[in-house]
């Protein structure tokens, strides 16, 4: 699970770039742009250095360069070229596209560079909305098509991790929490994507509310003693691999049996709650799609 993946098929280059296969053989043919090996069987493939150019070839062409020009450039110009372009624009393709290649070349600089010249322009939470959120979403399609390791996917998420936890503290020396009500976050047992979580948590604070952040891969039995001593709890949590498929509903019986003729309320948000979001379970109960239906309605 944690080799780091350096081989790619046209199809993953396609994922990653949003180019069309046929262009990318195209830019390959014609350009010699890229240069995949072949395997024993005579299937082609690229390695890394191969999607690390493709990003940067894909970066340069959508600021203005042509192809045919980007082919007459050194490799080292390529690539000093996309890195001056992700910090002077860092527009959302272009960031999105920047942080791409961050995460595949684990280069940390130029994420803090492309977030730092984003937050000219834009607050914290705007970028975390149009930038990070459709990013985020991406990495997921890259995952599903296992065009992704966990390595690199673990390395970007700790780096925006770091930045929601940044803004979290400022919040927290700043504004005075309302105690009239707690809300509670945590994260079924499994469940390590905590970024949409953690972030729904700033978001919280900023609003002035009481929050107790328990975070990932909490046994439901660990609330019991939050049970006993609030009387008033909104329970949040997000679904995005866990509880599974065949586990979901008696996982959701299990809290209806806490949450009922209480006080207490239940709020879950991601893809897994689409499997229970038309049961009718006793207690306040509510279901989002996705943190940005949610955020809608805080």
């Amino acid at each position: 699970m944690n080799i780091i993946k350096t081989n790619f098929t046209i199809k993953d280059l396609e994922n990653l770039s949003g180019i069309k296969a046929h262009t990318i053989r195209i830019w390959e043919k014609r350009y010699q742009l890229l240069k995949p090996q072949r395997t024993s069987g005579n299937a082609r493939y690229y390695d890394t250095e191969n999607l690390q150019k493709l990003l940067n070839v894909v970066l340069l062409n959508k600021n203005g360069y042509k192809i045919s020009k980007i082919s007459e450039l050194s490799e080292d110009s390529i690539i000093l070229i996309a890195r001056e372009l992700a910090s002077k624009h860092a527009l959302v393709d272009d960031a999105i596209n920047s942080f791409k290649i961050a995460m595949f070349n684990f280069d940390q600089y130029l994420f803090h560079k492309v977030y730092n010249q984003l937050l000219i322009n834009k607050t914290f939470r705007e970028v975390f909305k149009e930038v990070f959120v459709p990013f985020l979403n991406h990495i997921g399609v890259l995952w599903q098509t296992k065009t992704l390791t966990p390595a690199h996917e673990h390395f970007i998420s700790n780096l925006i991790a770091q930045k929601i936890q940044i803004n979290i503290e400022r919040i927290q020396q700043q504004i005075e929490s309302d105690t009239s009500s707690v809300y509670v976050l945590f994260l079924p047992e499994n469940e390590i994507h905590e970024l949409g979580l953690l972030y729904l948590n700033y978001e919280l604070l900023l609003r002035g509310k009481q929050t107790i952040y328990l975070g990932q891969s909490i046994p439901l039995n660990n609330l019991d003693s939050l049970l006993k001593k609030f009387d008033k709890i909104q329970f949040i949590s997000s679904f995005t691999v866990a509880p599974l498929e065949d586990h979901i509903l008696d996982y959701m019986k299990e809290i209806e049996g806490f949450i009922k003729n209480t006080n207490h309320s239940f709020c879950a948000f991601g893809i897994r709650t689409a499997s229970v979001q038309k049961t009718t379970f006793q207690g306040d109960f509510v279901f989002y799609n996705g943190l940005l239906d949610l955020l809608k309605e805080l």
